[in-house]
C-alpha cells in the first residue's frame, strides 16, 4: 500500500494561510507607500489606535505577533515619535504604550484607506458569498478563540484550590 500523500494546494490550513498572506501583502502596499510601515508596525499602530493604551504583551496577543516583532515595531514607532512608553507604577518591567498626536494622525489617515481596501475585497464577492465567508470564518475562529481564552486563564484548579486538574479541563 502506498503512503498517503497530502496535496498541499488543496489543504485548507495551507489555503487559508496563503490567502491571508496574499491579502495582507496587498494591503501592506498601502501603508508602506503612505508611511513606510512594516506589517508589525502597522499592526502596532492600528492596535493602539483602536484600543488606546496597551502593554506590549497585550499588543502581541491582540495582533498575534511574537514579542520580538512587537518590540521592534514599538522601538521604530517610538523613534518616529508616534508612540510613547510610560512605565507602570506598580511593576517597572511593564510599560504602557500610547500613540502620540502624530501617531494618532497617521492612524486616522489610514482608517478610511483600510476600510476602502476591505470594501474592494468584499465587492469581489456576491452578497451570499460575503455572508458565507463571514459565517464560515466565525465558525472556524470560535473553537480556537475558546481554547486560547482557556489557555490564557491557565489550568483549572482542583477542588482544594491549589493543584491543576489533569488535562487542564
Amino acid at each position: 500500500m502506498e503512503p498517503e500523500i497530502l496535496e498541499l494546494e488543496s489543504f485548507l490550513p495551507y489555503r487559508l494561510y496563503r490567502l491571508a498572506d496574499t491579502v495582507s501583502r496587498e494591503f501592506s502596499r498601502i501603508y508602506k507607500e503612505r508611511h513606510g510601515l512594516t506589517r508589525p508596525e502597522w499592526r502596532t499602530l492600528s492596535g493602539l489606535g483602536q484600543h488606546g493604551t496597551m502593554t506590549a504583551t497585550a499588543l502581541g496577543e491582540q495582533s498575534a505577533m511574537h514579542k520580538t516583532k512587537v518590540s521592534r515595531a514599538v522601538a521604530e514607532l517610538e523613534r518616529r515619535r508616534w508612540l510613547t512608553r510610560t512605565p507602570d507604577e506598580k511593576d517597572r518591567r511593564v510599560e504602557h504604550l500610547a500613540l502620540t498626536k502624530a501617531g494618532l494622525a497617521a492612524y486616522r489617515e489610514m482608517v478610511p484607506l483600510a476600510k476602502a481596501f476591505e470594501r474592494e475585497l468584499l465587492a469581489r464577492l456576491s452578497a451570499g458569498e460575503r455572508a458565507a465567508i463571514v459565517t464560515g470564518i466565525a465558525a472556524l475562529e470560535g473553537p480556537w478563540k475558546k481554547r486560547a481564552d482557556r489557555l490564557a486563564r491557565g489550568p483549572p484548579l482542583c477542588p482544594a484550590g491549589h493543584l491543576p486538574l489533569k488535562g487542564g479541563d
